[in-house]
């Protein structure tokens, strides 16, 4: 048997490192994090989807599982892969389910605001939050993404 820690230890690195993403949507509209504007982080003070780094052994599924029940109290049951988008530095694991509970049932623990995202603002690249009292700049690779993910369903809607 392999010891985990010895993986952390080997590790290329300059490997990629691999997050799993969510997106959830509820009434045409999608969740996502207005993250915290704070320098170090990706896309400080932006909105991103939610999800977060793999730990080490991980599967994606069971690490976008943990970081949603850490970020905002939500218990994901069943996600689907859409796919992954990658990089020389991510791999990014992608699910899709609908989100089954109202918004006030969420609990924000990571981020500066969450809110359900019309299609319009995420076509236009940015949201208001009440909290940060502004519009703010969706993540590029996060609009990219949901972007794909509207259109990859339109294409598989009955015609």
């Amino acid at each position: 048997m392999r010891d985990r820690h010895l993986s952390k230890i080997t590790a290329k690195p300059d490997a990629p490192v691999q997050v799993a993403m969510a997106i959830l949507y509820q009434d045409e509209k999608f969740l996502m994090q207005l993250r915290d504007d704070i320098p170090g982080i990706l896309y400080p003070g932006c909105w991103g989807l939610f999800g977060g780094h793999l730990e080490s052994g991980e599967t994606p599924e069971a690490g976008l599982k943990r970081e949603v029940e850490e970020e905002i109290n939500y218990t994901l049951i069943s996600p689907i892969k859409l796919g992954c988008y990658n990089n020389e530095k991510v791999i990014r694991h992608i699910y899709h389910a609908p989100l089954k509970v109202p918004l006030e049932a969420l609990t924000l623990n990571e981020g500066w605001d969450l809110n359900l995202v019309s299609l319009p603002d995420i076509q236009r690249g940015s949201c208001y939050s009440q909290k940060a009292g502004q519009e703010r700049p969706l993540g590029d690779i996060h609009q990219y993404i949901l972007l794909n993910f509207v259109a990859q369903k339109n294409n598989n809607s009955p015609k």
